[in-house]
């Protein structure tokens, strides 16, 4: 069991956009070989400063796959390829933190 925690921060003003692409993209992932989980996450609303929040340009994807190759599989197929194409002036950074159980 492989987990992904993709912490994508758009441009200024541009996560709906982002949203919308992730969106057209994700039956595609969801179908994939291994792919257990793909959802998208963003801040939740009141709880203060107990929560350190992502930002409201951030969109979290929280990830499940069955095993390391399903992973690997899904970072090289076309159809990722090509929504990173997509998105590029979306995309102001990303961070993917990529876990295995201990």
């Amino acid at each position: 069991m492989i987990r992904v925690v993709a912490v994508i921060t758009a441009n200024p003003g541009r996560r709906d956009e982002l949203f919308a692409a992730f969106q057209g993209n994700a039956p595609k992932v969801r179908a994939e070989r291994g792919c257990v989980e793909y959802r998208p996450f963003i801040d939740a609303e009141g709880f203060g400063t107990r929560q350190a929040k992502m930002g409201s340009d951030a969109l979290v994807i929280l990830e499940e796959w069955e095993d390391a190759e399903a992973l690997k599989a899904h970072m090289t197929a076309p159809h990722m390829i090509a929504y990173a194409e997509r998105t590029k002036d979306l995309v102001a950074g990303r961070a993917i933190h990529i876990l295995s159980p201990m």
